[in-house]
């Protein structure tokens, strides 16, 4: 099936369709990290927190990161797929979702050398064993991802190969759980990204050195998961744009990323950024990364989704009607708010996608 192309401006409440998935709108659930599971499984706190956003408008639910091995998880209380017992519980929180009209989409990751820490609550910190963490922790590199984190084991190439597969693996348990959406996690630090990054990346075999080596791995997980992923689903990538760190990863890597994943049958570019590196000077703001994902839409002529302190609905409308993303994706604002959508359609004079069981709170 031919790649799609970013669509015209649109404001927030247009559909959009990819592939064979209607979005009824624009709005996106982000993945966001719950840290509430035991040994990967999904569980009543799924149900209602991506559910509720479902019923709040949303035209996407996607879930937080889930894990493709258990050695890849952020914390021990990720959520997982690594497994076919993980598929029931998300089948039902999938079909809650749809049946609700939103698209439900899964995110696929693996931590790498930020893998066995703490929940934030808990302080985030470096688990050991003694702690319900794990060793060893993996990286392309031996590089440690801070002073206070473990050094992680610099994968060889089976150890690679491992992980091609279980995002493979992963993105076929998605697939018959009911997803309809899939999303890479190549961000933020993680194992994708940390082959990106020349911060973290000091390899001098064929996954390392040049822009072509570093992204290697990205594009052999990509063409794994395309060959078990439907060809009529939407396949997303969630990259970093810039490390915002002298000699880390750049914008302009990331539009040439873009231009070779948009080759791979990728659709759309969810574009944050950082993560690579603790000290980084991040000048955060009220939509501070929306320019990285109009430069990628115009540049490498890939739909892209723009995050990030993206808060009220003008601020969101503007983005899409000014061409500078094709969906917005939302995180704080709809812990704040999980029926941010339907006050949105409200401020914006837009038909909302009320519920009928809510359909007389609705403003005539």
């Amino acid at each position: 099936m031919t790649q799609s192309s970013p669509a015209a401006a649109a404001h927030l409440f247009s559909p959009l369709q990819i592939r064979e998935v209607h979005f009824r709108n624009r709005i996106g659930v982000s993945p966001m990290c719950e840290y509430s599971s035991v040994d990967g499984f999904a569980n009543d706190w799924h149900l209602v927190h991506l559910g509720s956003r479902a019923v709040g408008g949303a035209a996407m639910v996607i879930t937080e990161a889930a894990a493709v091995l258990a050695d890849g998880r952020i914390s021990p209380d990720d959520l997982g797929v690594w497994k076919d017992d993980h598929i029931p519980m998300l089948s039902r929180i999938f079909r809650f979702i749809e049946d609700h009209g939103a698209a439900p989409g899964m995110q696929l990751a693996h931590a790498g050398r930020k893998a066995s820490t703490a929940a934030p609550w808990n302080g985030g910190g470096a688990l050991d064993e003694s702690e319900r963490g794990w060793r060893p922790i993996y990286g392309p590199s031996a590089i440690p991802f801070s002073p206070a984190s473990p050094t992680p084991r610099a994968m060889d190439e089976a150890g690679i190969g491992r992980v091609v597969q279980a995002f493979a693996e992963a993105a076929h348990r998605a697939r018959e759980a009911g997803a309809r959406v899939l999303e890479i996690h190549a961000a933020h630090g993680y194992l994708l990204h940390s082959f990106l990054s020349p911060l973290s990346n000091t390899r001098n075999d064929c996954y390392g050195g040049s822009f072509d080596n570093r992204t290697l791995v990205l594009r052999e997980v990509v063409q794994a998961v395309r060959q078990t992923w439907p060809a009529t689903l939407p396949l997303f990538v969630r990259i970093s744009a810039t490390d915002w760190f002298e000699g880390g990863w750049t914008i302009e890597d990331s539009v040439g990323l873009a231009k070779q994943l948009q080759r791979l049958s990728v659709d759309l570019i969810d574009c944050s950024s950082g993560g690579a590196a603790p000290n980084a000077t991040i000048p955060a703001g009220p939509g501070f990364q929306v320019p990285f994902a109009e430069r990628i839409r115009r540049e490498a002529a890939i739909a892209t989704g723009a995050v990030g302190m993206i808060t009220s609905p003008e601020q969101a409308d503007h983005i899409l009607r000014t061409g500078q993303a094709d969906v917005v994706f939302l995180a704080r604002e709809l812990l704040r708010d999980p029926y941010w959508p339907l006050r949105a359609a409200d401020q914006l004079h837009q038909n909302g996608p009320w519920p009928k069981q809510y359909s007389r709170a609705k403003r005539t």
